[in-house]
């Protein structure tokens, strides 16, 4: 019976994959890529002859049968751009549909950017959601957002970088001040990672726009009985001092950190902060 191998490969750095990816790369029929000038690279790179078919969100209605048919007569690998392939990608529709003709589908394990951002945030890992690309449009996205408010779990999401300032201003706005961390070019030469609040983790953005693939890592909501504890003062100046330096109005930085803080808002207006 032949079989549909998913096959990570690397997204950065060509060493990130394994013998056995390579192995199965060279043995399978045809190799089915989300982006045939990527995968041909790579497999350049690696003396790897399998010929190569497009299949990406484009073209996944007119190609699937094509791959089915492919499979039919032998094993057909399934890899993304970079990373697992099935993530954010139209693998999924290509993997139902070779479970419904009872296909074999072999997963095989290796290099995905969102796993790689989260171990690496310092956010908690033991419960996470991933949500996949958030929405461009303002509005639609600060929805999603009000949605997952109240999740505990720690949030990871892809998004790109002339829209990545106004998600962390939305997240602020909408989530409040979480930490988050933003991966940005991993395994690259570049790579960065920058962690803290998201009004200092866009204050920075701000005067250095981004470049290059990004991974945003955001805390979950707040354990509901340390939620209804006030912030004691240190706390809430470290706050309000953040807003103030990526921009906010002291009133609008107030109101926001009193909402957060269980405070006052004038007494949060009139902190001090010399």
């Amino acid at each position: 019976m032949p079989t549909l191998y998913l096959v990570p490969t690397p997204i950065g750095n060509l060493e990130d994959i394994t013998l056995r990816a390579l192995r199965i790369l060279r043995e399978v029929r045809l190799i089915a890529a989300e982006d045939t000038r990527t995968t041909r690279k790579l497999l350049t790179h690696y003396e790897i002859t399998t010929p190569l078919t497009s299949y990406h969100e484009h073209n996944k209605l007119t190609k699937l049968d094509a791959v089915l048919d492919a499979l039919d007569v032998g094993d057909v690998a399934l890899v993304s751009d970079a990373g697992t392939p099935g993530i954010s990608d139209p693998g999924y529709e290509l993997v139902k549909a070779a479970l419904e003709r009872a296909i074999t589908v072999v997963p095989l394990p290796g290099a995905s950017a969102a796993v790689a951002a989260l171990v690496a945030s310092g956010l908690p890992t033991d419960r996470f959601l991933f949500v996949g690309f958030l929405p461009r449009k303002d509005k639609a996205l600060r929805d999603t957002l009000a949605d997952l408010r109240e999740e505990r779990a720690t949030l990871i999401a892809y998004e790109s970088p002339n829209r990545l300032a106004a998600t962390l201003a939305a997240v602020r706005d909408v989530l409040g001040d979480r930490p988050v961390a933003v991966a940005r070019e991993l395994t690259k030469l570049f790579e960065e990672i920058r962690r803290g609040p998201a009004s200092a983790v866009l204050a920075h953005y701000l005067e250095s726009p981004p470049k290059g693939e990004i991974t945003l890592v955001i805390g979950g909501a707040a354990d509901e009985t340390a939620a209804d504890q006030p912030w004691d003062e240190d706390r809430v100046r470290a706050a309000l001092q953040d807003r103030l330096e990526a921009g906010a109005g002291r009133k609008d930085a107030a109101r926001a950190v009193a909402d957060l803080a269980g405070w006052n808002r004038r007494d949060v207006y009139n902190l001090d902060l010399q």
